[in-house]
């Protein structure tokens, strides 16, 4: 992988935004979440879908992938941090097993690069006691996308699966995703519909009927609604990254910064030594350390929090 600069707005300023009304006041029915939902989801749509605005559209979705694993952690009651979820992955030798919370992560990480028509795949991942009814599933959501919208779409899902099985909550979720994903013809799945549901929620939707239908869309736009705030930050953090790009001289220094592009979480020692991931290109341990802390200096990367003896970068705020 070679980073290439991206010609984006030299305004971010620009940048689409929530109008004030979407987020004014709690939406009382299921209509006017309709009407909010559509709006956001406009806004999104465009943060996503058009290069200029220079969205790293990559780093968003597996930004979101760790806060769905946070959140799908605490629906199935292990309520791990999302530090140590995201060290479980990134830190974990080779060859070695994650443990449940880096196996999460992975799910949704493997989740946001799914061919988002690709039947096979979404299966695969879901399991074997689940891959048969994958596709009846999708159906019954994006047939309720067509008649009243994708939020209800996504509802509609989450009742389906959590009916059969009320403990398949991250199955439940990663389908409406899909069918969100469906609706709106998105090249990746954003991991949005986990976000801020509780379990709870998930248990009034099965046994009773519009209040907790009301109460779950609600909370998947809340979550667009962080997304697309996430969204904008991240195009302002990217630019700023690109902007000092030119001043790293390190060889790779192109290819290092593309991966900033794409990860939420860079480890020196094994995503940039002995070579940077996805290319050829060969960079000493040490080298690949001062890059980081070069970064740190030049304010567009941090060290994120984690265990002591070993370091994790990201872009920074």
């Amino acid at each position: 992988m070679t980073y290439q600069p991206t010609t984006i707005s030299n305004d971010l300023t620009t940048l689409p935004k929530l109008p004030g009304w979407v987020t004014s006041s709690r939406p009382e029915t299921l209509e006017p979440v309709a009407f909010r939902s559509g709006a956001a989801l406009t806004v999104l749509d465009q943060l996503v879908s058009v290069p200029r605005y220079g969205v790293p559209v990559r780093l968003l979705a597996n930004r979101l992938a760790l806060r769905a694993a946070t959140a799908t952690s605490k629906l199935e009651g292990r309520l791990a941090r999302e530090a140590d979820i995201r060290d479980a992955y990134h830190l974990t030798p080779p060859g070695e097993a994650r443990g449940p919370d880096g196996e999460l992560l992975g799910f949704w990480r493997e989740a946001v690069h799914v061919r988002t028509r690709g039947a096979g795949e979404i299966a695969e991942l879901v399991g074997a006691d689940f891959a048969s009814e994958v596709g009846v599933w999708i159906n019954v959501g994006l047939e309720c996308v067509w008649s009243h919208g994708p939020l209800a779409g996504c509802v509609a899902v989450l009742r389906a699966v959590l009916e059969v099985d009320d403990r398949a909550e991250r199955v439940a979720c990663l389908l409406s995703d899909i069918v969100l994903a469906w609706s709106l013809n998105w090249k990746v799945v954003l991991p949005v519909s986990a976000q801020r549901l509780a379990k709870t929620l998930l248990r009034d939707l099965t046994a009773s009927g519009q209040e907790a239908e009301l109460a779950i869309q609600v909370r998947i736009l809340e979550s667009i609604e962080e997304t697309v705030r996430l969204a904008r930050d991240l195009a302002r953090r990217a630019e700023a990254l690109r902007a000092v790009a030119p001043k790293l001289r390190a060889k790779g220094s192109d290819a290092a910064v593309g991966l900033f592009l794409t990860e939420d979480a860079v480890s020196p020692a094994s995503m940039l030594s002995p070579r940077i991931r996805g290319t050829s290109i060969s960079m000493t341990d040490r080298a690949a350390r001062r890059f980081c802390d070069r970064l740190v200096e030049l304010g567009v990367a941090r060290e994120l929090p984690g265990r002591p003896t070993f370091r994790l970068y990201g872009i920074a705020p």
